[in-house]
């Protein structure tokens, strides 16, 4: 195979509301497609732990004609199953943002009520520099924001 990226990430939240807020108010991400999908029937059927009969998928980008980087999906009317992983489990256990301002996005977040995973403080180096943290979405799926420089 020779791939030319990473086409997206897709994550299932319990209210697209709050997860539009939390990736698209407080992180900027734009909103490219937002559409109600028919999963009863087709291809979807097979790619469902139980029966669904419609999706919300809601495509997201980092700033104006970027391609899509996240997909977040819901299902109306019905509720999502499990619980968001960590790190020491299988499965995709997070999404990276590499940041400008590391510390001033965290006290905007604070601020803002979103938790940090451990506090700031906990990601800080002997001089107090922060290199990457991790926070919690609006369904505690874990989101690293990182400076993009090599510790």
């Amino acid at each position: 195979m020779e791939a030319t990226g990473i086409s997206h990430i897709a994550v299932c939240v319990r209210d697209m509301d709050k997860s539009l807020a939390f990736y698209k108010d407080l992180l900027g991400m734009q909103v490219t497609k937002d559409e109600i999908e028919d999963t009863s029937t087709g291809g979807l059927t097979h790619t469902y732990k139980r029966h669904r009969n419609t999706r919300r998928t809601v495509h997201l980008a980092y700033g104006e004609g970027q391609p899509t980087f996240l997909v977040m999906t819901s299902h109306p009317g019905d509720q999502a199953d499990g619980e968001p992983i960590k790190l020491d489990q299988v499965g995709v256990s997070h999404v990276s943002f590499t940041v400008k301002n590391l510390r001033g996005l965290a006290d905007e977040l604070i601020a803002k009520g979103v938790e940090i995973a451990g506090g700031i403080e906990a990601f800080a180096d002997a001089q107090g520099n922060v290199r990457t943290f991790f926070a919690f979405d609006p369904d505690g799926i874990l989101v690293q924001f990182d400076s993009g420089v090599a510790a």
